[in-house]
């Protein structure tokens, strides 16, 4: 398997490659030349997700370095519950449940695997590895916990100030160690723009080997696509129907792996990508041209983003607009309407809904009565623990913090404050 450039297809990379080096040498991202194709026959009679994770991997890793460990990597990574619950709807709806791992949000799938490759690819050298990872509040979190206390690898976290909530901020500094954790004057385009560009500098580049554990690495992207091939192929096998996606969108990396996992072949329908009041892609989608801007601070705060770095990615895979909206939709949700609808899902669905969730229940009800007629799988992609200052006031109860969450809440709080600068984050490598 070989991987380009999206910026020039004459960028190679082999897959332990690409891990490594986080973002491709021209700033573009790596995608599949090519990509596999599967038959649902391809796949185990099982639901057990390692097994069909390293169904849906063993192609992406054939012939490369990780190909013999990778049985072992997505049973490492991949340790926690995937449940895909029937919702209490006069049609055939379910939530998938993405937030049982050990920091209680989807983010935890690639961390987890992307960790326990690079942690096997760095074994025999004597560098010290450094992760860079911008985060708008669960990839952080995730990506410490999963890298925390590796030998030879250390990781700095950039995140918004002021922008991420409490609970996600204690997750974001709570570690030490071989973690550091920066808080951001800005926004989280601040943030990322920071990441791309310390590895654009010759001078980082020089005394630093790099990596990210953003969603611009593709080994945040493949693992993400193995929970879309357990849960299709399980709506597929039950109603013999193509499983219809809505998917929570911040930076896209989520609603990408969706759409991979249909490209390879896997029984996936629709797929609508739910905002928030940040509307670059919406208007996009609408209007043809692509306007990247500021992000605005919303309730689902994972999810704001005004520069989607994925989307690089998906107009790579779809360059003509014409086609790309055929293939994906997209629609905005207001605050007023999340608040709105985590009401509505408590008291007639008995679901909690964290903020990020409650958009793509918003979507769901407005799809047309044909399109909800096929099953439809809502992407709950955190708990909704992490936003008690949001969602508890609305539901009228304290909403119960998972183990694994409520020990990393009673760690202390470690943190660097930092200008939206290069010199910043370079004076916090040197």
């Amino acid at each position: 398997m070989k991987l380009i450039s999206t910026r020039n297809p004459h960028v190679q990379a082999t897959v332990s490659e690409a891990l490594r080096r986080g973002i491709a040498p021209d700033g573009g991202l790596y995608v599949p030349e090519a990509f596999p194709r599967l038959t649902v026959a391809a796949f185990p009679q099982t639901d057990d997700l390692p097994a069909l994770a390293h169904a849906f991997l063993a192609p992406f890793f054939a012939g490369d370095t990780l190909a013999g460990q990778l049985r072992d990597i997505v049973q490492e990574a991949f340790d926690f519950p995937v449940p895909l619950v029937r919702l209490a709807t006069a049609q055939d709806a379910s939530l998938l449940e993405l937030f049982h791992g050990p920091t209680a949000a989807f983010k935890d799938f690639g961390a987890r695997f992307l960790a326990g490759c690079l942690a096997r690819l760095h074994q025999t050298s004597e560098r010290t590895l450094t992760i860079l990872v911008a985060t708008s509040g669960d990839t952080g979190g995730a990506v410490a916990a999963a890298f925390h206390n590796r030998p030879g690898i250390e990781v700095i976290v950039l995140y918004p100030r002021g922008l991420v909530s409490p609970r996600q901020e204690m997750q974001l500094t709570c570690w030490g160690g071989n973690i550091t954790s920066c808080s951001v004057e800005g926004t989280f385009d601040d943030c990322q723009r920071l990441v791309k560009e310390a590895f654009a500098d010759p001078t980082v580049a020089a005394h630093r080997e790099l990596s990210s554990a953003n969603s611009i690495n593709i080994g945040r992207l493949l693992p993400q696509a193995c929970y879309y091939v357990q849960s299709s192929l399980a709506t597929y096998r039950r109603t013999g129907e193509l499983a219809n996606y809505i998917v929570p969108s911040g930076n896209l990396g989520n609603v990408l792996s969706c759409v991979w996992a249909r490209r390879v072949g896997l029984p996936i329908g629709e797929i609508v990508m739910a905002f928030n009041e940040n509307r670059t892609v919406t208007d996009y989608l609408s209007s043809g041209q692509w306007q990247p801007r500021a992000s605005l601070a919303t309730l689902a705060s994972a999810m704001d983003v005004g520069n989607p770095s994925n989307m690089e990615r998906l107009r790579h895979l779809h360059p003509e607009w014409q086609v790309l909206i055929g293939q994906v939709s997209g629609m905005s949700v207001s605050d007023s309407e999340i608040k709105a609808r985590i009401q509505t899902a408590e008291r007639t669905l008995k679901q909690t809904l964290c903020p990020h969730t409650a958009c793509a229940a918003e979507v769901y009800e407005r799809l047309t009565e044909a399109q909800r007629a096929k099953p439809w799988i809502w992407v709950a992609t955190a708990h909704p623990a992490k936003f008690p200052e949001t969602v508890e006031p609305l539901v009228g109860h304290e909403v119960a913090v998972p183990p694994s969450l409520a020990r990393l809440l009673s760690l202390p709080k470690q943190v660097t404050e930092i200008k939206a600068e290069l010199s910043a984050l370079k004076a916090v490598l040197a």
